[in-house]
């Protein structure tokens, strides 16, 4: 079935973002074979983003390849006001990331690789910084990594109460421990 080019295509709803394209060679009996190498970060502008590499023999094979692959890798990270909820850090290779929340008016303080991963989830501020190797794709592995290992809202361990409760139960179990160390030596009961 041939496509209908009258037809607008579909509007998805995914932000595709090249980040490189690279000429790579094989070495052959006869000499070089090169193809091309796309790197593709494809998000939602929410809260889901993917991150695809491909190859191809043009450079129109290799993006549409690893947009297919950014589709389907795409992994949730929890947004809260534009921003992440805590600071993260993660090392893929060389590439170490540090990704830090902003307050609302900071803007996106990262560059290249981080700058795009964080845009296309829809994160509007953070602090980023990156140290090691500047290897695109170990970036961008690292960033979606940190990215990762956000702990949602719902799973932070931060009410006090609990914490009260339970250091007043661990008083009392010590009490008790006490009184019956003191009966097992002594032979007294109180």
């Amino acid at each position: 079935m041939k496509p209908n080019r009258d037809m607008p295509e579909k509007d998805t709803g995914f932000t595709e973002n090249v980040i490189a394209i690279d000429r790579v060679a094989r070495v052959v009996k006869g000499g070089r074979r090169f193809r091309f190498r796309a790197l593709i970060v494809v998000g939602d502008k929410s809260n889901k983003v993917g991150i695809g590499i491909a190859k191809g023999m043009d450079v129109t094979t290799a993006v549409s390849k690893a947009t297919d692959i950014a589709k389907k890798t795409m992994v949730a990270i929890p947004v809260v006001n534009g921003t992440i909820a805590h600071e993260v850090f993660a090392k893929v290779g060389g590439a170490k990331i540090f990704i830090k929340p902003a307050s609302a008016g900071t803007g996106l303080i990262a560059g290249g690789v981080v700058r795009a991963l964080l845009e296309a989830i829809g994160i509007k501020n953070a602090l980023s910084k990156s140290l090691g190797s500047s290897n695109k794709i170990n970036m961008a592995y690292a960033t979606l990594a940190a990215l990762s290992s956000i702990e949602p809202r719902e799973n932070w361990v931060t009410t006090k109460h609990k914490s009260r409760a339970k250091l007043k139960v661990d008083k009392e179990s010590t009490k008790v421990l006490k009184a019956k160390k003191i009966k097992e030596v002594t032979g007294v009961t109180k």
